[in-house]
């Protein structure tokens, strides 16, 4: 069976959007490839096969291969961007580059896996999984671990570095909360932002609190709406749904209002029944989700109802064997 032709979007210039598949129901990944030197892909999608036949397929209808890939930018560490990433730098030999937050966290949680995984297990416990979803989690995620091919090297890129991509200047942003060191990069003379999964245009990116996140991603979040609100690109090329949105401005404004009422709606909740952040994600996502989903379920919930507990809006306390927030 022949590979389907790659679906490409001419995004500036030189750089191209590649929809990559992906076994996750937003189906696709966007893979920015840009022509000009250095070469440079930005993201990689999953370490499966179709992932990288669809990148190949791309690569050679601009007339490249994967040696001519001289330099690697991940936006974050999740494992649908960042899973090809050793294998385009071993083909290569290309420069792969994170931002310096995200090397230090998101990064290195793949090297460190194994180590930590007991500590994401208890974190996911102690807030109420119950043992049905916590006896599948190891396998669940041994499956994601095996698609994602670490670097050996990741050089830092830091925030307000300016960067030259299809021939322009670029400047490094950091928009933490979807995950700690998203990356995202602005072309002011265009109005254009590569914006990886900060926003995306028919779903909410998942902004969940895990053992090695940050203490408060849904703050960061609401932060970065501000910057993308202030930012008003233009145009901004997407990780899901896209390759390319408009109107990034009302956008953010309709996703901080979102999280707002899920605030208000777990406040009352949690005032109304004291309840663990997996009490509280049922009746925040009453639908039938499967584990996986149960599960960003309840960190989503949880980023929600830690918030605010630190802005001192709810209670937590310990209470046997897991921790219940209350007004």
């Amino acid at each position: 069976m022949t590979a389907p032709d790659p679906v490409l979007t001419p995004v500036h210039g030189t750089l191209h959007a590649l929809q990559v598949p992906i076994p996750y129901p937003m189906k696709t990944v966007t893979v920015l490839i840009d022509t000009a030197g250095p070469v440079t892909l930005i993201d990689t999608a999953l370490d499966t096969p179709e992932a990288r036949a669809a990148i190949e397929g791309g690569l050679a209808a601009l007339g490249l291969h994967w040696p001519d890939v001289e330099r690697v930018i991940i936006t974050h560490h999740h494992p649908d961007h960042y899973g090809l990433a050793g294998v385009v730098e071993e083909r290569s030999g290309a420069s792969v580059q994170m931002l310096d937050v995200e090397i230090g966290r998101g990064e290195r949680y793949w090297h460190l896996w194994e180590e930590w995984l007991p500590g994401h297990t208890k974190h996911m416990q102690d807030h109420g999984l119950p043992p049905q979803l916590i006896a599948t989690l190891e396998h669940d995620s041994r499956r994601g671990r095996a698609r994602v091919h670490p670097a050996s090297r990741v050089a830092p890129l830091r925030e307000g570095q300016m960067i030259t991509l299809a021939g322009s200047e670029w400047e490094v942003l950091w928009l933490p909360g979807h995950a700690d060191g998203h990356l995202g990069l602005w072309n002011a003379e265009e109005s254009l932002l590569i914006a990886g999964d900060a926003i995306l245009p028919r779903i909410s990116p998942n902004v969940g609190l895990y053992a090695y996140t940050r203490p408060d991603p849904l703050g960061d979040y609401l932060q970065t709406l501000g910057k993308l609100e202030a930012l008003n690109p233009a145009r901004a090329v997407v990780g899901h749904h896209g390759p390319v949105m408009e109107g990034v401005q009302a956008r953010a404004r309709e996703l901080r209002d979102h999280h707002h009422e899920r605030l208000d709606f777990i406040r009352a909740e949690a005032t109304r029944e004291p309840r663990s952040a997996y009490g509280l994600s049922l009746a925040m996502f009453p639908r039938d989700l499967n584990t996986a989903g149960r599960r960003f379920a309840l960190a989503e919930t949880l980023a929600h109802a830690e918030h605010l507990h630190l802005l001192g809006q709810l209670a937590r306390t310990w209470q046997g064997n897991e921790w219940v927030y209350h007004g």
